[in-house]
């Protein structure tokens, strides 16, 4: 089981990417914690557009370069839910919140919340073994809708964002791959 499955048992919408990397586990793990937006093929150009060209502050869709975009996701918006080093790393934010609602600020909050007119969105990072030195990298988004109204409002921004965000999931492993093979061969030196 997963711990995404905690954290978003039910939902409405949902994106899964998977990618093979022949590294060990704990340089996998260290390298999804520390991928920037710089090492992520044109994270900068599509949340730029997604912004519609707002600086704005720092935030997931407006990171600085060379911090790790989880550090900036978890310090501007978004909640650690669950955090198993070398197994499984799950984020939360609230995507849709109606005024008087209060965002989650712990893994409690996030999962009591309940409030109509929400949205609230979980992804993950897990790395299962796949066998012969290879690990199975997976990162998965879900997004619940509390009531009809958040899902119809979801859904339209959904149909805008899903391609360019299923883009950036996927140039965000890569990056992932990349940064923890090139650990595994220079380790082997």
């Amino acid at each position: 089981m997963s711990r995404l499955d905690e954290f978003a048992p039910v939902y409405q919408f949902s994106e899964v990417h998977r990618i093979r990397i022949r590294a060990s586990r704990s340089q996998i793990y260290r390298s999804i914690k520390e991928v920037t937006a710089a090492e992520i093929t044109l994270f900068r150009a599509l949340t730029f557009v997604r912004r519609f060209g707002r600086a704005g502050p720092d935030s997931i869709l407006n990171p600085p370069s060379h911090e790790p975009l989880i550090e900036v996701a978890t310090r501007t918006g978004f909640v650690l839910l669950a955090d198993e080093p070398e197994r499984e790393l799950v984020i939360g934010t609230i995507v849709i919140v109606p005024g008087g609602v209060e965002r989650p600020a712990t893994p409690a909050q996030f999962k009591e919340l309940a409030a109509p007119g929400v949205a609230k969105a979980a992804m993950n990072f897990r790395i299962e073994d796949a066998g012969d030195g290879i690990w199975l990298v997976s990162t998965e988004t879900r997004v619940h809708a509390t009531d009809a109204s958040a899902r119809r409002r979801f859904a339209r921004y959904w149909a805008l964002i899903r391609p360019g965000s299923g883009f950036i999931r996927t140039m965000w492993l890569r990056a992932v791959k990349r940064r923890a093979e090139s650990r595994s061969f220079s380790s082997r030196r």
